[in-house]
């Protein structure tokens, strides 16, 4: 539901989640905040089982121009990297109308291994993004090594979280509705509340961090 609290020139945020290949299931944590949240929607992408990069960039372009007031998108796996291409397409000033992003797992497309069904969304952008962002990497995923994930942060200059050993941080990790990533989307929406039209922000650095490396790519991820 389109729901704005105003106060002065100010609105409440409306949170677009963005999911990933194959939709987001019953019990995806994008899924649960949908349920229980007065204030997500889901983007409906359109050709969950067989992406296309321009295809998907177009339909979160319609969906966030849809919004009228500020918009926070919360992203996960390929649909981060829809976010991504779609902040480095739109001439938007920095943080409005998209406020900020979640972006929780993003897949690294650029692997040789990559699977083709997401590899048209490679090469992944490098473009700062133009919003602030945080983005939630786990030391397990299957999809993108974690020091991988890292650099993508850096590249959109996001905020990086180390999720622990939470593998792809889908319906398959056990989350439930993922209270901490609601603490981080709530974070997010505080920050959004202190930015006015037009005015500008300097994106939080990313943190420096490590991990083992992994070199298979099994099933297209959920």
């Amino acid at each position: 539901m389109n729901r704005f609290g105003f106060a002065g020139s100010r609105r409440s945020p409306v949170v677009l989640t963005v999911p990933g290949l194959n939709n987001s299931g019953p019990d995806h944590w994008q899924t649960l905040w949908e349920e229980e949240r007065g204030d997500c929607q889901r983007v409906d992408l359109g050709r969950w089982a067989s992406p296309n990069r321009n295809a998907w960039v177009t339909r979160l372009d319609a969906a966030i121009r849809q919004i009228d007031g500020p918009v926070i998108l919360a992203a996960h796996s390929l649909g981060c990297i829809t976010v991504a291409w779609w902040g480095a397409l739109q001439n938007q000033a920095y943080g409005w109308p998209v406020t900020g992003a979640l972006l929780v797992a993003p897949p690294d497309c650029d692997r040789a291994e990559t699977p083709d069904m997401i590899g048209n969304f490679g090469p992944v952008p490098r473009s700062p993004l133009p919003f602030p962002s945080i983005l939630v990497a786990s030391r397990d995923d299957p999809y993108i090594f974690f020091e991988r994930a890292h650099s993508m942060g850096k590249f959109w200059g996001s905020r990086f979280i180390d999720a622990g050993h939470c593998g792809h941080i889908n319906a398959q990790s056990g989350l439930g509705d993922w209270a901490f990533g609601q603490n981080l989307l709530d974070e997010l929406i505080d920050d959004a509340h202190g930015l006015t039209l037009g005015a500008e922000a300097a994106p939080v650095p990313p943190r420096r961090r490590s991990a083992p490396p992994r070199d298979t790519w099994p099933a297209a991820p959920r």
